[in-house]
């Protein structure tokens, strides 16, 4: 039995980590395809890049886990089902479970380590990844100098080299156009060629130029004009904004995303309380400073002892009937102005509770989907009894598909308030679980479900009733 379960979990294996490393190659080079233009042309070392990746890879592990999981035991499944293994087993006097079993546990325990990523590692991968994608956004473009190019990513300045030579890195004909006291062109610097030199620790640029003139506009009533020539001028600009400037990581750990279970019901409790405190303000506001106003124009108390029956302002000026008209009426528009910016308020405060009750659940879902495809994909296997890659991506893909699509709905619903949290999170796993049960009852029962020859079989006997009936009412109306 030892050997059947190591046979069992080998066979499993080898397809597992080669679709899971496979999906998760396709869902980076997605991540690159998406984030290409934030990072071409930014001058980024390997180490960033590959910082930058990394993370990005653990981010996207819970989205190629699951596909894994189901791929690989409808392969593993689907190969003992075609080279009649399951069958021998079975003859043998195994049921199905049996033979799921070591399976199953390996299952259990990489479920406990999916939620262990879940609440451990994915939220300081979401930290590190959020922080360098920040940087790397913010991170000015590479110093590239080209022909008939203004150049305006050094602030205060802007550079035209009409023609740089590959061979010997000459630049000819520059114009430096020095905007760094705000007044517009009033300071140029023309010169015939030059050199550019990085300096040693990367920080600055040297332009060395020969043979220009510097055009200077000065300040004062009648801006005097000076003017300048040189055989040889130095002119030296600061580099330190095109250097990758790392974020304190502190700034982002706010996100939920970046919080574990224990940090997530801390904050939770916390947006509750202040919901509460908020509700309770706006019952304050409303009876103290608009229902009991004090103004010059109030009504006398002595109105409260009326009837709604009387009419209680007919002995009172037109001026006085006006003047509690327009204070009825001020005290309306207040009162609706303030209920609909309060109620703005409190709908925004339940999106960031429904947020933070999100990726609580989510630190669930991820192990609970693992279990309930390996459910489908097992049964799915020994019932259509095909191996490889055909028709195994084809069943995974769509089973997939339903599982994030219904994911994905419901968590926007649950984020939108238009469903409790706690169904959105779950709504994928609810539809699947039934899914997989019926599929594991009918694999047990050796259900021909998939089986082509099975409803050719159907559709047979069904044309031959049909082909009997006909002539049995063809025989009744003859005679």
């Amino acid at each position: 039995m030892k050997k059947l379960y190591i046979l069992v979990i080998k066979t499993f294996l080898g397809p597992f980590i080669l679709t899971f490393f496979i999906t998760l190659f396709i869902l980076v080079m997605q991540f690159m395809w998406v984030y290409i233009d934030d990072m071409v042309g930014k001058g980024l070392d390997s180490f960033t890049v590959l910082e930058l990746l990394f993370f990005a890879t653990a981010n996207l592990i819970p989205m190629a886990l699951p596909l894994a999981v189901l791929l690989s035991s409808i392969m593993t499944f689907g190969n003992l089902g075609e080279n009649y293994e399951l069958v021998a087993l079975k003859s043998s006097g195994m049921s199905l479970q049996r033979i799921m079993f070591p399976l199953i546990v390996f299952m259990i325990f990489l479920s406990i380590g999916a939620f262990y990523f879940s609440n451990n590692i994915w939220p300081k991968a979401n930290l590190k990844f959020a922080s360098i994608l920040h940087d790397v956004r913010a991170k000015k473009p590479a110093f590239d100098i080209q022909d008939n190019v203004f150049y305006k990513e050094i602030g205060g300045f802007v550079i035209h080299v009409k023609h740089r030579d590959k061979e010997t890195d000459v630049l000819h004909d520059i114009t430096i156009y020095d905007h760094s006291d705000q007044r517009g062109n009033t300071r140029v610097i023309k010169a015939k060629r030059g050199t550019m030199v990085l300096s040693d620790n990367q920080q600055a640029l040297n332009f060395t130029l020969i043979e220009g003139n510097l055009y200077d506009e000065m300040e004062g009533k009648d801006h005097p004009h000076y003017r300048s020539s040189f055989g040889k001028k130095i002119i030296s600009f600061d580099l330190s904004d095109f250097k990758l400037k790392r974020s304190d990581e502190e700034l982002f750990k706010n996100n939920y995303k970046m919080m574990n279970l224990s940090r997530l019901s801390a904050e939770i409790d916390t947006l509750w309380l202040r919901y509460g405190e908020r509700s309770d303000e706006f019952e304050t506001s409303m009876l103290k400073s608009i229902y009991y106003m004090k103004d010059s124009i109030s009504l006398d108390t002595s109105y409260q002892e009326y009837s709604l029956a009387e009419d209680w302002m007919s002995g009172e000026s037109k001026n006085k009937k006006l003047q509690y008209l327009n204070w009825a009426s001020n005290v309306l528009r207040t009162t609706k102005t303030y209920s609909e910016s309060f109620n703005g308020d409190l709908k925004n405060r339940k999106k960031n509770i429904n947020r933070a009750y999100i990726e609580w659940h989510r630190k669930f879902t991820l192990s609970i989907a693992c279990l309930i495809l390996f459910f489908i994909g097992a049964p799915l296997g020994a019932i259509i009894r095909k191996g490889g890659l055909g028709m195994p991506v084809v069943i995974s893909i769509v089973f997939f598909l339903i599982f994030h699509m219904t994911s994905i709905s419901g968590e926007k619903m649950a984020k939108n308030d238009q469903l409790a949290v706690w169904i959105g999170m779950w709504l994928s796993s609810a539809i699947l679980f039934p899914i997989g049960a019926f599929l594991t009852f009918k694999a047990t029962t050796d259900s021909a479900i998939f089986d082509a020859g099975f409803y050719k079989s159907i559709l047979g006997k069904l044309l031959r009733i049909g082909f009997v009936n006909k002539w049995a009412n063809r025989g009744t109306e003859e005679a």
